[in-house]
């Protein structure tokens, strides 16, 4: 009896979370979705031109089977995945409500609840809702969090951070070196007169700014006549491979979005701009528009499809117009030769032309 009075009970046994477990999950989540938010390389033209590309892209893509995703939604998903990697918007009965901030609740790696902030005109406005209230576009997931997803700058921080040093260092040079300025020698003189006359030429950025004598210069070796270089202020931007560097950063962040390089070049032609929309449209936003579709139609309950290719005209007319006038004859000589429309259909399905092989 003495003995189970006096005797202690056992202590719970501590668990700690493992270096991959559910506490290391979450703040790699938190910390992926808060370094794709802020990434300094936004705020370059490169990276400005090639979100405009996405949102006027999306602003002119068909949307079919729902009135909900106007044009103004549409450029505002597009510019919410360029610069975020995802974008939530909330379904009401007066359409979609973007939300500025937003977390969530998963099963399985799927989203079940969200916590959501709207912006409102007085200030953001928060609550709740399920997943099946709420429009979810995520491009670039990761399996550790597949619920995000994750910008294109954030998936190469290392040449956008590149490009914003390179800028960054660009802007110092021309806000603050003395370009354009230089050393003038005059004959010696009396101290009076070399101070009036350096006082009447001494200027700012771009002017004389130094001045001195002929004996001082020479005793400096800098004497113009003994061949020396001559006595300028500019720095030699040529010898720092800055302008190379710039283009270079500059390529990778377009490719990082899916813009061709030579799309930013001043001796682009004709073709190659229009080969650079079917890039663009085929391969990165188009891929991106079925995921949004898919999304919608599972949430909103129809079927919704949604088309970037034929709005910016992301193809080869040419090419179009002679396949066309191949189907044509084929047509013709189909009918002619009294084939029927079963076989027909069946023949064209093997080069994806038959009806019903979800071919463009």
């Amino acid at each position: 009896m003495l003995s189970r009075l006096f005797k202690r009970s056992a202590r719970p046994i501590e668990k700690r979370a493992a270096g991959t477990g559910y506490t290391a999950q979450v703040i790699a989540a938190r910390e992926s979705y808060i370094s794709g938010a802020g990434a300094v390389a936004e705020l370059t033209a490169t990276a400005q031109a090639c979100v405009s590309l996405w949102e006027g892209c999306f602003a002119l893509a068909d949307v079919q089977g729902t009135d909900l995703l106007d044009r103004h939604t549409m450029a505002l998903l597009a510019r919410s995945a360029a610069l975020r990697g995802e974008a939530v918007l909330l379904i009401t009965e007066r359409g979609l409500a973007p939300c500025v901030d937003w977390d969530l609740s998963t099963r399985h790696g799927i989203p079940r609840a969200y916590r959501l902030s709207v912006s409102e005109a007085g200030g953001a406005r928060s609550f709740t809702a399920l997943a099946d209230e709420v429009l979810h576009l995520r491009i670039g997931s990761d399996t550790a969090a597949p619920w995000t997803g994750t910008a294109p700058l954030r998936r190469a921080q290392i040449t956008a951070e590149l490009l914003h040093q390179v800028e960054t260092a660009l802007r110092d040079v021309y806000r603050d070196a003395p370009l354009g300025s230089q050393i003038v020698h005059a004959p010696d003189g009396e101290p009076e007169d070399i101070d009036q006359l350096r006082r009447s030429i001494r200027g700012n950025r771009g002017g004389t700014l130094l001045f001195e004598g002929v004996a001082q210069a020479t005793a400096a070796g800098m004497h113009p006549n003994l061949g020396k270089s001559p006595d300028q202020l500019s720095p030699d931007l040529s010898k720092s491979m800055a302008i190379e560097t710039l283009g270079a950063a500059r390529d990778a962040v377009a490719m990082a979005f899916g813009v061709l390089p030579g799309l930013l070049n001043r001796a682009t032609t004709g073709p190659l701009v229009r080969e650079a929309q079917r890039h663009l449209a085929g391969w990165t936003l188009q891929p991106v528009a079925m995921l949004l579709a898919e999304e919608a139609t599972r949430k909103l309950g129809t079927e919704i499809m949604i088309d970037t290719l034929r709005p910016v005209q992301a193809y080869d007319v040419g090419g179009r117009a002679r396949a066309l006038s191949t189907i044509i004859k084929a047509l013709a000589e189909a009918k002619e030769a009294g084939i029927d429309p079963a076989s027909l259909n069946e023949a064209q399905t093997l080069v994806n032309w038959g009806e019903g092989d979800k071919a463009v």
